[in-house]
């Protein structure tokens, strides 16, 4: 059992996930002055940075360097190891240790997952072949960049907030853009049908096609990206194709070490796992049935697990109220709330 912070020696806190989660509750942890020994492991090489605005590396607007948000020397004046490249490989829950890929044990007193969330790909034939990318890390937006020029045929599988800043970005760089989308409508998530129908004739004038109704079935090509196949109608042309179907909150490392597990790592209004010693924050936890994969209620639960995890237990976390922005030059798009077709709900 965690014992508050001022009543013991320091405590060894292991933070899996160097993201923009994990990170923000560390900071709200310092808020509190824990007398904690931080240690946060991430399994990318480099420090935190914000991933929401991964669409400009692609449009070439900004370097890797104008992402950071907590360069070397923060984790380092606040007394941080920060194991960078490191993939945490076992957690054992009984014995309080986390095992990372190079074979290293660490023991914990306190745990935080902060594990994110991974893509999720479809099921399509093909996605080993050049030119097949996923958008999702830094890397991948770099990858990106490197292949996307004037006179690439580009399409992007996907008609949520992500797949269209990436298509966005793409046709920034001169790239020809097809965005394919299952559902019959952009964004069904966010916005009703009018506002998607808006959506998509701004898009059309922007010179960016859309799709609807179409299940990708196979990525074709001899070695690499030539075309992208369907369930029905007819193949189309493609040079480089970006999988951006949503996302799956990283749940293995929690569910391998008995903690519980739905679609998310499940917690309570305290961000407290069913583990006493183990705690969640971001797009890996389930929260009252809901994963959250936007910023702001991540925030949110941040402070009130760095409010429970240094022994100040008090605030809640109930939930929140989502509200979306779409980042595309020329497209205003806001989404607050929920929506119905139904008048008369």
């Amino acid at each position: 059992m965690i014992v508050a912070a001022g009543l013991a020696t320091r405590q060894r806190l292991l933070v899996i996930g160097n993201g923009m989660a994990g990170v923000a509750c560390v900071e709200q942890i310092l808020k509190h002055r824990p007398r904690f020994a931080i240690t946060i492991f991430g399994d990318e090489h480099y420090p935190n940075y914000n991933r929401i605005l991964l669409s400009s590396i692609v449009a070439g607007e900004r370097t890797p360097e104008d992402l950071t948000l907590n360069g070397v020397d923060w984790y380092r004046r606040h007394g941080i190891e920060l194991r960078l490249g490191t993939r945490v490989v076992d957690v054992d829950a009984a014995a309080k240790t986390i095992t990372a890929a190079d074979g290293a044990v660490h023991p914990f007193d306190a745990l935080l997952f902060a594990t994110g969330s991974s893509p999720a790909v479809p099921p399509i034939s093909g996605l080993q072949r050049e030119g097949a990318f996923v958008f999702r890390t830094l890397e991948d937006a770099q990858a990106l960049r490197a292949h996307a020029h004037a006179g690439v045929q580009a399409v992007v599988i996907g008609g949520g907030l992500l797949g269209l800043e990436a298509a966005r970005a793409l046709q920034s760089t001169g790239c020809q853009v097809t965005v394919v989308h299952l559902p019959e409508h952009l964004m069904e998530r966010c916005v009703d049908a009018a506002g998607a129908a808006y959506l998509q004739t701004r898009l059309w004038q922007l010179g960016i096609r859309v799709l609807l109704g179409r299940r990708t079935t196979a990525i074709v090509g001899e070695g690499r990206v030539r075309a992208v196949a369907f369930a029905d109608g007819d193949p189309i042309p493609a040079d480089l194709v970006v999988i951006a179907a949503g996302i799956r909150p990283n749940v293995t490392l929690a569910q391998g070490a008995g903690v519980a597990v739905n679609r998310g790592i499940l917690v309570n209004d305290y961000l407290e796992t069913s583990h006493p010693d183990i705690f969640a924050v971001g797009e890996c936890v389930e929260h009252r049935g809901v994963c959250y994969g936007l910023l702001a209620p991540l925030l949110e639960q941040g402070k009130v697990l760095a409010a429970t995890i240094t022994g100040n237990k008090g605030p809640v976390y109930t939930g929140t109220t989502i509200a979306t922005s779409l980042k595309v030059t020329g497209v205003d798009v806001c989404s607050a709330g929920q929506w119905t077709d139904d008048p008369d709900s």
